[in-house]
C-alpha cells in the first residue's frame, strides 16, 4: 500500500521524500522538478522490535516499512491538464492514501506559487482539482451506465443513483471520503480521488511554527477527520544525512522531542488502517504491516507464499505479555502462547510463529 505526496509546487514535497527516504531525489527551486514519481519505502520506528531483537539475541533486524510516492505539484487547473496535470492526476488515482504537504513556511529565496502565504488557500486550490476531476470521472461513469439503467438493469439502476449522488455531493464541494450514503465499493469501483484517506503535513519553519498559519489546518483536519503533522522538511532532510548516532543531539538542539518524520510514519500506518506483527527468533527479528483484520492464513503469505499455501497453525503471543513478564521463557509458563487457525484475526502486537508444510 502507498502514500501519495501531493500538494502545490515548492511546498516541500521532494524536500519531505529526501528526508524520509534518504533518497537523493530533486529537491530545486522551481516547479515541476518531479515528473515522474519517485516510490521510497521509509522504515516504522517501533521500540518493540528492538526489545524482541534483544530477547531472541537475533542476528539480524528488520523494521516494517511505509511506502510514500513523491507526486509532481499540482497547479490551479490541473484537472484541465494545466500543469501536466492529468499525468500527475493519474499518478494520485493509483496510491492508497494521499499526504498533502502545505507551505507553511516563510522564505523569500523560495518561490511561492501564490504569492503569499495562505495555507488555508493552497489546500482549497488542491482540493478543487481533486474534485474536478472526480466530476469528470463521475460523468463518465454515468455515461457508461445511464443507457443500460433505463433499460431496468438492477446493477446500473444502483450505481447510477449512488454517482448522482456524488455529483451532487461534489457540485457542492463534498469529497467522496464524507459520502457516507454510498457503499464503499461503488466508491473504490471507481477510484474517486476524494476518496482517499488523507493526512495534512504543515511544513513550517524551523523552530517554533506560527500557530496562526497551523489553527486553520487544525479547524479543517478535524471537521474532516483527517490527520496533521507539523514538521520542517528542511531540517528533517538535513539530519537524516547525519550518521544514526549524532541525530538525537541535533533534535535535541533544536528543541524537538518526538522526531516529525517518526511521527510521519506513524501517522501514515495508522492513515492506511495497518497493524504490525513480528516474527522474532536467533537469524532474525522482524516488523510486517498487514491491514487490521488480516487473518493468519494471510498474514503468512506476506512472509512467502509457500507458507500461505502449506498453513498448519500460528504460534501465537503478546508482545504485552513479553514486556509484562520480562521474557519469552516466562510468557511460555504462563501458557499465553496459543495456537491459532487460519481465520485468526491478526491484532497489532502479535508475535507468530507459522507452522506449515508444502
Amino acid at each position: 500500500m502507498e502514500i501519495g505526496i501531493v500538494g502545490l509546487p515548492n511546498v516541500g514535497k521532494s524536500s519531505l521524500f529526501n528526508a524520509l527516504t534518504g533518497a537523493a531525489a530533486a529537491a530545486e527551486n522551481f516547479p515541476f522538478t518531479t515528473i515522474e514519481p519517485n516510490i521510497g519505502v521509509v522504515p516504522l520506528p517501533d521500540n518493540r522490535l528492538n526489545r524482541l531483537t534483544q530477547e531472541w539475541n537475533s542476528a539480524k533486524m528488520t523494521p516494517a516499512g511505509i511506502r510514500f510516492v513523491d507526486i509532481a505539484g499540482i497547479v490551479k487547473g490541473a484537472s484541465q491538464g494545466e500543469g501536466l496535470g492529468n499525468k500527475f492526476l493519474s499518478h494520485i488515482r493509483s496510491v492508497d492514501a494521499i499526504a498533502h504537504v502545505v507551505r507553511c513556511f516563510k522564505d523569500d529565496n523560495v518561490v511561492n506559487v501564490m504569492n503569499e502565504l495562505n495555507p488555508q488557500s493552497a489546500v482549497d486550490i488542491i482540493e478543487t482539482e481533486l474534485l474536478l476531476a472526480d466530476m469528470q470521472q463521475c460523468q463518465k461513469a454515468l455515461d457508461k451506465w445511464s443507457k443500460p439503467a433505463k433499460g431496468g438493469d438492477k446493477e446500473a439502476i444502483t450505481k447510477c443513483n449512488a454517482l448522482n449522488d456524488a455529483m451532487k455531493a461534489f457540485n457542492n464541494g463534498i469529497p467522496a471520503r464524507r459520502l457516507n450514503n454510498i457503499p464503499l465499493e461503488i466508491l473504490s469501483e471507481f477510484q474517486f480521488l476524494t476518496a482517499k484517506p488523507l493526512l495534512y503535513i504543515a511544513n513550517t519553519d524551523e523552530g517554533q511554527a506560527d500557530e496562526n498559519l497551523l489553527k486553520p489546518l487544525r479547524e479543517r483536519t478535524s471537521k474532516e477527520g483527517a490527520a496533521l503533522v507539523s514538521l520542517c522538511t528542511k531540517l528533517e532532510a538535513e539530519i537524516v544525512q547525519l550518521p544514526a548516532e549524532e541525530r538525537g543531539a541535533y533534535y535535541e538542539a533544536a528543541g524537538i522531542t518526538s522526531p516529525g518524520l517518526a511521527q510521519l510514519a506513524q501517522a501514515g500506518k495508522d492513515l492506511l488502517g495497518l497493524i504490525c506483527f513480528f516474527t522474532a527468533g536467533p537469524q532474525e527479528t522482524r516488523a510486517w504491516l498487514v491491514t487490521k483484520g488480516t487473518w493468519a492464513v494471510k498474514a503468512a503469505g506476506k512472509i512467502h507464499s509457500d507458507i500461505e499455501r502449506g498453513f498448519i497453525r500460528a504460534e501465537i503471543y503478546r508482545y504485552s505479555d513479553l514486556e509484562k513478564l520480562g521474557s519469552y521463557k516466562a510468557v511460555q509458563e504462563k501458557n499465553l502462547v496459543t495456537l491459532e487457525g487460519k481465520e485468526y484475526p491478526m491484532q497489532d502486537g502479535d508475535v507468530a510463529y507459522f507452522r506449515f508444510s508444502v
